[in-house]
């Protein structure tokens, strides 16, 4: 009996090898690839792919006509920002999150929305059957349209029904469970999921079709599979979030029809999620009054401003190394703070230990955050509180000077909406801002700010 073919892919980014290698030569991972059989190639395909390059003629970018994309608006808000304006027809979405997070909650909330429009909606799971689909359903709410449900694994079958019913919305839950015959191996290896991805990307441009695609996340966070399979899809969305807490917040990392790093914040609840529709004032409920080590900041989340509160905790040690933690923003840039807070400020703090946390759970990298950072630093430290409705925001530098950020004019206008009356920012980004009723307050390092407090 002859022996099936195998070959090596590279769990990273799919790269294809006869035999096995320590390092990817395309992405340069470590240990990364994995044997399995080969795909069967389709030589008829081929030659028809082959006749049609051979007919294609190139065309001068003068010549190649635009329109715009036609959109279709979900009725939810934040999912439709996050999208760039709403579900592009044709499009391939890849929603990734961890388990229980919401990603199967989401879509039929999406599909619910869709077939009151009148949208043909087909929603496939490989996971639930459809009793435990209903149930479901039921707890979101009475749905004024209909959705087809269809519960299989075998995307040959799907195919052949999405030609059939030719719907306006594809559903996939998850990519992970289906499988190809024509492919010999397991469901969720990377040559299925690859070749999977692969059909339902003919499907979506060769029907115009909208494909949503949920796909479960390693212990990284990233969507299980090869890594071709997020540079295959047009968009690719991450639902974050912990299990405990009641917000998610809907992240854009990949989108070829809108704005990239564009989040939308719901929140869970019994029927569903909800959107949160004034992010900055949920971030902040619950805020302490007067208190030593609690400042409010301003950063940017794709085109949207948000508040949030950061909080540090400075004591004296009880042992001979300080302890260091941060949750919500980089350790590594909260050690570097204090250590300019040390040398510019002659501040000793190596006999303390500092606790940093960006409340509500919300984790942020932008460098605006700095001047928050070292301000409830410094408040922590000398137990004196910033008085209240006062923001703060600006990068500061190794030198302790305060730089300034970009689109500080949004910035300040989210804190002028919200009632705060001071703001403390980069003396650079004051000329730039026209007259407001918030008082403006621009310092240009770190000592400046020292005195203020």
């Amino acid at each position: 009996m002859a022996k099936n073919k195998t070959v090596f892919f590279c769990k990273s980014c799919g790269y294809e090898s006869s035999k096995w290698l320590g390092q990817c030569p395309g992405c340069k991972e470590w240990n990364s690839f994995v044997e399995e059989p080969a795909a069967k190639k389709n030589t008829i395909g081929l030659t028809i792919g082959q006749d049609r390059i051979q007919m294609m003629k190139p065309k001068k970018l003068s010549e190649v006509e635009t329109e715009e994309e036609l959109r279709t608006k979900t009725e939810i808000a934040e999912f439709d920002r996050v999208l760039g304006g709403g579900i592009v027809k044709g499009s391939l979405v890849l929603i990734g999150g961890d388990p229980g997070i919401g990603k199967s909650t989401l879509m039929l909330q999406v599909g619910k929305k869709l077939s009151a429009m009148k949208k043909q909606i087909l929603y496939v799971s490989g996971e639930e059957s459809l009793r435990q689909i209903k149930m479901r359903a039921d707890r979101l709410g009475t749905f004024e349209g209909d959705i087809m449900l269809l519960s299989e694994t075998n995307l040959d079958t799907i195919e052949s029904q999405t030609e059939q019913i030719h719907p306006d919305v594809l559903m996939i839950d998850s990519i992970q469970t289906m499988y190809k015959e024509d492919v010999a191996a397991s469901p969720g290896s990377v040559s299925q999921v690859k070749e999977c991805t692969s059909g339902l990307l003919r499907i979506a441009k060769g029907l115009g079709v909208t494909v949503f695609i949920i796909g479960h996340v390693t212990k990284e966070g990233m969507v299980a599979g090869p890594r071709l399979l997020e540079h295959m899809v047009d968009t690719v969305l991450y639902f974050e979030g912990e299990n405990s807490a009641s917000y998610r917040i809907l992240r854009a990392v990949k989108n070829r029809f809108g704005s990239t790093n564009e989040i939308g914040v719901f929140e869970m609840e019994s029927d569903g999620l909800k959107e949160v529709v004034n992010p900055s004032d949920y971030m902040l409920k619950g805020r302490p009054q007067d208190e030593p080590g609690s400042v409010v900041s301003v950063v940017l989340e794709g085109t949207r401003p948000m508040l949030v509160e950061v909080q540090a905790l400075v004591c004296k040690t009880n042992f001979n190394m300080p302890r260091r933690t941060a949750a919500g923003t980089d350790f590594n840039r909260m050690n570097l703070l204090m250590a300019v807070l040390e040398k510019r400020l002659g501040i000793s703090m190596a006999f303390c230990d500092a606790y940093l946390n960006v409340a509500g759970g919300i984790r942020v990298g932008e460098p605006a955050l700095d001047l928050a950072i070292v301000a409830a630093l410094l408040s922590s430290y000398k137990n004196h509180a910033l008085k209240d409705k006062t923001l703060v925001f600006g990068e500061v530098g190794l030198t302790g000077e305060v730089r300034g950020v970009s689109q500080a004019q949004q910035r300040v206008a989210e804190a002028e909406k919200l009632g705060y009356e001071l703001c403390i920012l980069p003396k650079a980004n004051v000329e730039k801002i026209g007259d407001k009723k918030i008082r403006l307050l621009g310092i240009s390092s770190v000592r400046e700010f020292a005195k203020l407090l």
